[in-house]
């Protein structure tokens, strides 16, 4: 029989991480779902971790040949998926025990849902707590996919928050042409906003997913140029939806996304030294 869920995993260079995040998956009490993992050309041990799960009958593993960007490996996974309703969780990243039945839930509650969105932990490679609670931007509970987008844009952040903590309906995310990777570092962001003017959304104001910060990542010219993928983001999302967005939401979001850039960068830096 078809699952109701498919969380999938595009995996890449994950190798001391990926069995947290599988075993997170595994480990929910919501039963009905299948896991799907695709190893993107990784050069480190994360075949090698992955494989001990293969005898599980509800994991599928694939592969993906090198190249291609992130999307490359999300649209893989996600295409092989089956269920009705798919969430992708990144290869060091963990979901809650109750995070599928919660958010199912969600779904069933409210019928004209396309995407349901929690909260996160941040943590740390360790997985220490960096910062607890975040995300959504103050909704809570149903609301219209317009509205969450556009406070998305005002936010100048990525309300949604990282792939763990959202679930989706599959054939909305297929109608919109998979992953929108136009502005490479809103992947996940672009697409949500794609999938929300579709319906409606809901906000669950509580952790059910945690997103692992690499503190080596960030720089000053990574902060610049999310800033300004952001601002492209806007622009397009302005164009392409009318009555959507004012210019004045643009600006807001652009100068906002400029700021949340650099204080993200500060908090690795803060982080880099703490680890180190």
């Amino acid at each position: 029989m078809t699952p109701r869920v498919s969380v999938v995993v595009p995996a890449y260079n994950n190798a001391d991480y990926i069995a947290e995040t599988i075993d997170s998956i595994l480990g929910q009490t919501f039963e009905d779902f299948e896991l799907i993992i695709a190893d993107h050309a990784s050069s480190d041990g994360t075949l090698a971790a992955i494989a001990p799960y293969a005898d599980d009958p509800r994991v599928t593993i694939l592969d993906t040949p090198a190249g291609g960007g992130a999307k490359a490996n999300w649209d893989r996974v996600s295409q092989a998926a089956s269920g009705d309703l798919l969430k992708l969780v990144c290869g060091d990243d963990t979901i809650f025990p109750t995070c599928l039945a919660e958010q199912v839930a969600a779904f069933d509650e409210h019928p004209e849902t396309v995407l349901v969105a929690s909260q996160r932990t941040l943590v740390d490679a360790a997985g220490k707590t960096v910062l607890a609670a975040r995300g959504l931007a103050g909704l809570s509970g149903p609301v219209s996919g317009r509205v969450a987008a556009r406070r998305a844009v005002t936010a100048g952040a990525n309300i949604f928050g990282e792939p763990g903590c959202v679930l989706m309906r599959r054939a909305v995310l297929e109608k919109i042409g998979w992953w929108d990777d136009a502005n490479p570092y809103l992947i996940d962001e672009a697409t949500y906003v794609g999938v929300a003017l579709h319906g409606d959304v809901v906000a669950i104001p509580r952790p059910l997913a945690s997103f692992r910060i690499n503190a080596g990542q960030w720089s000053v010219r990574l902060a610049r140029q999310q800033a300004s993928q952001a601002a492209a983001f806007h622009e397009a999302l302005r164009a392409a939806e009318p009555g959507l967005l004012s210019a004045m939401d643009v600006r807001i979001g652009n100068a906002k996304a400029l700021g949340t850039s650099f204080m993200r960068r500060a908090v690795y830096m803060v982080l880099k030294r703490r680890m180190g």
